[in-house]
């Protein structure tokens, strides 16, 4: 029997350079496509298909009551032969909070602020779990910012809080790396948020249903094993149902859309007496309770210089 069916984890892989994905069961993966086959039965070909086709923690626990143990042991893998994935690889869009934890305002020196302050990142900047985070080598302030990510299930717009709740799927990691010369030179966020594996993600989807509490989970950062941050998502401003409904005020909010909470206090720049940026080779390691750990490494890219 399945050992995490009170907390189902979702995890986007490859293997056999196919892309799959599957239930994380301890340190296995069961794939759910390919058990489907198996058992003959019709089932999402990928996770972003079984997000918007309303598919959910029961669609699952009822494809695992129908198989057999020869079945699930067929479409099982170690989890660690595989590689994972980011778990969304094109949302349709990644909106950001800044300054949505009160002691991150404080360690600014700013006062939190009573509505959203949002941005864009592309998706053009989402990469996996132990995927590196590539430093222009123009950039000399880069900085890690561990968050919380929201995964939308369905489509809201103007929503109540209830129908804001109703309306996540999941949760996940995401890495809001920054080129902190580049946001404060500009005074606005886009650009120094932007590049190419700015947006590190995983390591799976824990799904709603798991996660008893969302507004109040351990969140951790390690660089290089020192940590950095270590808070907790009851120190936010606006918590995730909040941000939800709030932000379907502004925009409709779509299935795979991921809307990433904002960073407790710790990071980098803000570090004193003096700031400690990332440097080529620092690993980066952020945890949230009840979704695991997000691993990558600091490469420079030394082909990106002034153009």
């Amino acid at each position: 029997m399945l050992k995490t069916a009170s907390s189902m984890k979702l995890v986007r892989f490859s293997h056999s350079k196919k892309e799959l994905y599957g239930i994380l069961d301890g340190d296995r993966v069961i794939c759910l496509p390919i058990l489907a086959v198996k058992m003959k039965e019709s089932f999402p070909s990928c996770l972003e298909s079984f997000i918007l086709e309303g598919s959910d923690d029961a669609s699952v626990k009822g494809l695992l009551q129908r198989a057999t143990r020869e079945d699930v042991k067929r479409a099982t893998f170690q989890l660690s032969k595989l590689k994972v994935l980011a778990p969304i690889e094109k949302p349709p869009k990644i909106v950001c909070l800044g300054l949505n934890y009160i002691d991150h305002a404080q360690e600014q020196g700013r006062c939190p602020p009573d509505e959203p302050i949002i941005f864009l990142k592309p998706r053009t900047t989402i990469v996996g779990p132990e995927e590196n985070i590539v430093k222009p080598s123009f950039v000399k302030q880069l900085d890690y910012e561990a968050e919380l990510a929201v995964v939308i299930g369905r489509e809201v717009k103007n929503a109540t809080i209830k129908e804001a709740e109703s309306s996540i799927f999941g949760y996940t990691i995401l890495n809001d790396v920054s080129a902190r010369d580049v946001q404060f030179k500009d005074k606005q966020w886009t650009r120094g948020k932007s590049f190419d594996t700015f947006a590190p993600m995983g390591p799976c989807i824990a799904t709603a249903n798991g996660i008893e509490d969302p507004t109040n989970l351990t969140i951790r950062t390690w660089v290089n094993g020192e940590l950095r941050q270590n808070s907790t998502t009851s120190n936010m401003v606006l918590n995730v149902f909040e941000i939800v409904r709030s932000l379907s005020d502004v925009m409709t909010l779509e299935p795979c859309d991921i809307i990433s909470t904002g960073t407790p206090a710790g990071v980098g720049f803000a570090i004193k007496p003096k700031p400690k940026f990332l440097q080529e080779d620092d690993l980066v390691e952020i945890e949230i309770e009840g979704i695991g750990i997000l691993k990558n490494r600091v490469v420079e890219d030394s082909n990106r210089g002034n153009r």
